[in-house]
């Protein structure tokens, strides 16, 4: 894990999650919706963060699900 998040930004647990009653996923990061997954998209992705060990897998499952976060110029949010 170290040699894919050398930064460390997974670490703050940016990514969270949210399924309905239907199955729809929807992936948030920093509080802000960013990916909707449905259907057997949705379900690859329940199966993965179960079988996911710890938040920090979890959280790169999410990084990755989502795509284009790996550049290292995401905004960090002042609130």
């Amino acid at each position: 894990m170290n040699t894919i998040d050398k930064r460390n930004r997974l670490g703050e647990e940016p990514f969270n999650f949210r399924v309905t009653k239907d199955n729809t996923v929807f992936l948030d990061y920093q509080g802000k919706q960013v990916k909707i997954l449905k259907g057997k998209e949705a379900e690859k992705f329940l199966k993965r963060m179960k079988a996911a060990e710890n938040a920090a897998e979890e959280q790169l499952v999410m990084a990755k699900i989502t795509g284009n976060f790996k550049r290292g110029n995401e905004r960090v949010t002042e609130e």
